[in-house]
């Protein structure tokens, strides 16, 4: 559902979009031929080609050494991708030992829900290191983007921005695709657990399934970064602001009170805009959408978290640019660029994400399985709860504790679909796994072309443009044609009455 809300909200920004440019008398306008960048000029100044457009001969790339830079760029963004799976990869092995610690705790209440306690402290860490690599990111991209020479502003902005998108949308997200897709599901078995370095037992789920450990990663990184980006948009720029007043103070260039100076130095004193602040306040949003949309079928408090956010940051954004921080330079443009493009990726993501939740992470496959082939309705068709009796005893496998050695008697059980020890095959997976499996995967297929069918349905359905802005648009070109008409008509007949021929009233 919210998958196709996606698609619904990006077609009605587009006709949004379609009105404000109209409103702005933008509708015609197109960039004039952008200026070269002067890194651009100064380092390919000795090749140059004549401009296609202007006839003019101007600086040239080649495209040997532009093919190269792109290459080196795209190694330091793989290289940098690397590093955040080496965090998560850190944060992981963390939990394999804390678990082992909680797990032995002195502490009953920490004893008894020693895997809150593990996921808990995991994501707290993790949101540290992602806000670490957050700073290192910025400096990283800028460099990249650099190498690469892009030619105007716009390419280089374009360039920036995807970059910084491809850097935080991994970093924040990467541990979040660890617990929804990975988390347990290579732990082994009783008997024969999978280990770290011969050491630490694989992490697995809690007994109720991953989506509580995803949605608690989840609520609190969004949470803690909603607050966090609050606070460096106001509370940042307040505390340098009223530093620079009591700089002001201490120097002596107040005569008796503030209010005696002009309102244009009181402006200038101010934070003065970043460079890329748009850029940063188009990132956050995009980012913000990515997570009301990717996993919200695991987290779906995630949309309401976001509406409350957008309401405070509306306030706060209104608040930051009247008072904290000087004007910004205004600039035209048609759309909001490069990020449009982002916003159709994540949402093509969405539905694939969406569907391998729902499929893997969540017990909704097993569930149907159960119901239809196993349980007390099979092959009668699902009609009511009594169909799923017994399902908890059917998902659960049982293990001989004799197998250990360690002097205990009896049998356990597991969440797994094995064989029991005393059948032919011991420990191996049953039918059943592989039925769900097979469930599993085709309800992937069935899901994500049913959603691409229903988003392209949905995006065909609705127009880019609203039917009475068209009109207004076709009544201006019918108004504009017309005083053309008229005017040309009028030199006309000028121009027949001055060299005397016959004036009519009509189109010659």
């Amino acid at each position: 559902m919210t998958v196709c809300t996606t698609t619904v909200f990006l077609e009605f920004w587009k006709r949004r979009r379609a009105v404000l440019t109209y409103d702005w008398d933008l509708i015609d306008w197109e960039d004039e031929e952008e200026e070269l960048r002067p890194q651009f000029e100064a380092k390919y100044s000795e090749v140059e080609r004549v401009n296609p457009i202007t006839g003019k001969p101007e600086p040239f790339q080649p495209f040997p050494d532009k093919l190269s830079r792109l290459m080196v760029s795209v190694s330091g963004i793989f290289f940098m991708i690397s590093l955040v799976l080496t965090a998560v990869f850190a944060v992981v092995v963390y939990r394999l030992v804390a678990m082992e610690q909680f797990a032995s705790f002195q502490w009953h209440f920490i004893k008894k829900y020693w895997q809150f306690a593990t996921s808990g402290t995991g994501v707290c860490i993790n949101f540290m290191i992602i806000m670490s690599l957050n700073v290192v990111y910025e400096k990283v991209a800028y460099l990249l983007t650099d190498l690469e020479h892009p030619r105007t502003d716009s390419e280089w902005e374009n360039s920036f921005a995807l970059k910084m998108f491809l850097f935080q949308f991994v970093n924040l997200n990467s541990s979040i695709f660890y617990i929804a897709f990975f988390l347990g599901r290579f732990a082994g078995r009783p008997g024969k657990y999978n280990k770290l370095f011969n050491r630490w037992r694989l992490e697995e789920c809690h007994p109720s399934g991953c989506l509580i450990d995803l949605c608690l990663q989840m609520g609190v990184i969004m949470v803690l970064k909603q607050m966090w980006n609050n606070f460096m948009e106001l509370g940042y720029p307040l505390l340098q602001n009223w530093w620079s007043r009591r700089k002001i103070k201490r120097g002596g260039q107040l005569l008796e009170h503030k209010i005696s100076l002009p309102q244009w130095e009181k402006d200038w004193n101010l934070q003065p805009m970043n460079l890329h602040g748009l850029m940063d306040e188009y990132l956050e949003m995009v980012l913000q959408f990515g997570f009301t949309t990717i996993f919200v079928a695991a987290f779906p408090l995630a949309p309401l978290l976001a509406l409350l956010n957008n309401i405070i940051e509306i306030r706060l954004d209104a608040y930051k640019f009247v008072t904290q921080w000087r004007r910004p330079m205004p600039a035209r443009a048609t759309d909001i660029g490069i990020w449009y493009g982002i916003l159709e990726g994540i949402g093509v993501l969405a539905v694939i994400t969406n569907a391998f939740v729902i499929a893997i992470t969540s017990d909704y496959i097993p569930r149907f399985v159960y119901a239809y082939k196993y349980g007390p309705c099979a092959d009668q068709g699902y009609t009511q709860e009594k169909c799923l009796k017994g399902y908890v005893n059917s998902s659960l496998s049982v293990f001989d504790l004799n197998e250990l050695e360690m002097g205990y008697s009896g049998y356990c059980r597991y969440r797994d679909y094995r064989a029991p020890p005393w059948s032919s095959n011991p420990y191996e997976f049953t039918l059943q796994f592989w039925h769900v499996l097979a469930a599993r995967l085709a309800f992937i297929i069935v899901f994500e072309h049913l959603v691409f069918g229903i988003k392209s349905f949905i995006a065909y359905l609705i127009p880019d443009m609203p039917k009475d802005l068209c009109d207004r648009m076709r009544r201006e070109k019918y108004l504009v044609q017309e005083m053309m008409y008229e005017a040309e008509l009028e030199h006309l007949q000028r121009e027949r009455k001055k060299n005397g021929k016959q004036y009519h009233h009509e189109w010659p």
